[in-house]
């Protein structure tokens, strides 16, 4: 009998170690992840500066002078996640957000200036990024909840929640007025 309880109490600690160590496994991929993400946003805080001064339409160029207002928020926002987490602030490489910034600045550089049809290509970049952004986003609003880190799920989902506005008025502007504009050049 004393056998079968101390077998039952070593299956005991062998199931505590493995969901520790993926707990473990879980958090050093959300750090991760949120470097990554810190990354991105701080290379976006280079990038719509540009994309603004590109944009023909007043409504774009306005739709990019905030969001880069609400950039440097969810940066500051990414640093609060940073401190709760007990981690130093500290980018990673985005790949994707680099490949993002790259097509924009591609749109820029393949239309011409003062043109609607720029415009309609800085919305398809810049929806592009926000589709990005929103699925990382919600990812790590989700995982934050799964690792039982709820004040870090609330501080993300409000991220989350303003990306979304973002993209929503992108779609405004290309179907109020700069797409109708672009087929009148």
């Amino acid at each position: 009998m004393a056998t079968t309880t101390k077998k039952k109490q070593q299956e005991k600690e062998v199931v505590l170690q493995t969901r520790e160590e993926f707990q473990s496994a879980l958090l050093n991929l959300f750090t991760d992840e949120i470097k990554d993400i810190y990354w991105a946003e701080k290379h976006l805080t280079q990038a719509l500066p540009k994309m603004e001064n590109a944009a023909t339409s007043d409504g774009l160029k306005e739709a990019f002078a905030n969001h880069l207002k609400q950039t440097l928020l969810h940066v500051e926002r990414l640093e609060q996640v940073f401190e709760l987490l007990g981690e130093k602030v500290q980018a990673r490489k985005c790949d994707a957000m680099e490949g993002l910034v790259q097509e924009g600045e591609s749109i820029i550089e393949d239309t011409a200036k003062g043109t609607a049809t720029r415009d309609v290509g800085l919305i398809i970049a810049a929806q592009k990024v926000e589709h990005y952004e929103i699925a990382a986003y919600g990812s790590l609003t989700q995982l934050a909840k799964t690792i039982g880190r709820e004040d870090i799920a609330v501080i993300l989902g409000k991220t989350l929640s303003e990306e979304k506005e973002t993209d929503a008025l992108l779609t405004a502007i290309a179907e109020d007025t700069v797409n109708y504009n672009a087929t009148a050049e």
